[in-house]
């Protein structure tokens, strides 16, 4: 293909060091890529704007755009113990927290998407950057928030709490792992190339794991004021057997969270399947 593809990723240490191989050519491409790095939820609004070929996305994004975007089976963030976060200033109860401000990091991920699942009571849902919720609440802008990322191995340092594990409830609710983020193409750009995508980003994460000092320099370039522990951890936490392919654990915890989040009206119907065959 002799226009290169867009692709979107965050900067999180988990995707720079999976996309490490493709983006700087030790993996085999099947195009021309012209990558694009942002936060997630920046990248949901892109896909769903339909401005990107391939790129992360929430899963609760990926239920709007299914009809237009598949999943490809590589590169997504699944996992057991990796879920968002429910933390405040001071221990409160979920009735406690009705009617008051909660910060949630974007309208279209899947942290807001369980957090109205679990505790649907709680309606007065800010949306702001990633990075912005815990200066709230410990600010007190907000009653509590929910945290993602880098941010649940460093919430305690600004003396915030945890009221809430939103992955260890939906693990006790449904049995799955937590499917937090995939990959997903333009359904138009065919099977073959799709499939071709999957085989790279599956050979990228190869490396990544089997090479993890290759991909270091890129990981802390993105990784802003984040420490080096923070970022192994980061690292150790959501990369694991389910970027390298969902498998059919990882299919069901997705069809699962789809599945819930279209019973309870959060998601369009539709009637086509996640991957592209």
């Amino acid at each position: 293909m002799s226009v290169p593809l867009s692709l979107g990723y965050s900067p999180c240490p988990n995707d720079t060091f999976i996309f490490n191989a493709l983006v700087h050519g030790l993996v085999p491409s099947p195009c021309r890529l012209n990558e694009r790095l942002e936060d997630v939820e920046t990248l949901n609004r892109l896909v769903l704007a339909g401005e990107l070929d391939v790129s992360k996305v929430s899963f609760h994004l990926f239920g709007h755009v299914r009809d237009r975007y598949c999943l490809l089976r590589s590169g997504g963030a699944l996992g057991r113990g990796c879920g968002p976060l429910l933390v405040a200033a001071q221990p409160l109860t979920i009735d406690e927290l009705r009617d008051r401000p909660i910060a949630v990091p974007g309208e279209f991920t899947t942290a807001c998407l369980l957090l109205r699942l679990c505790a649907p009571g709680l309606s007065r849902l800010l949306f702001m950057p990633f990075n912005e919720i815990m200066p709230s609440v410990a600010r007190g802008d907000v009653a509590a928030g929910v945290i993602i990322h880098e941010s649940r191995f460093t919430y305690q340092g600004l003396g915030l709490v945890k009221l809430l594990d939103l992955g260890e409830w939906w693990e006790g609710e449904t049995g799955e792992p937590i499917p937090l983020g995939g990959i997903v193409a333009r359904r138009s750009l065919g099977s073959n190339l799709i499939a071709a995508l999957d085989r790279s980003l599956a050979a990228s994460a190869a490396h990544a794991q089997a090479n993890p000092e290759a991909a270091a320099a890129y990981v802390r370039a993105h990784a802003q004021e984040v420490s080096e522990e923070v970022c192994a951890a980061h690292i150790g936490l959501y990369v694991n057997r389910f970027t390298l392919d969902l498998g059919d654990d990882g299919i069901r915890a997705v069809e699962v969270l789809l599945g819930r989040a279209g019973a309870a009206g959060i998601l369009p119907p539709s009637s086509k399947n996640i991957f592209w065959d």
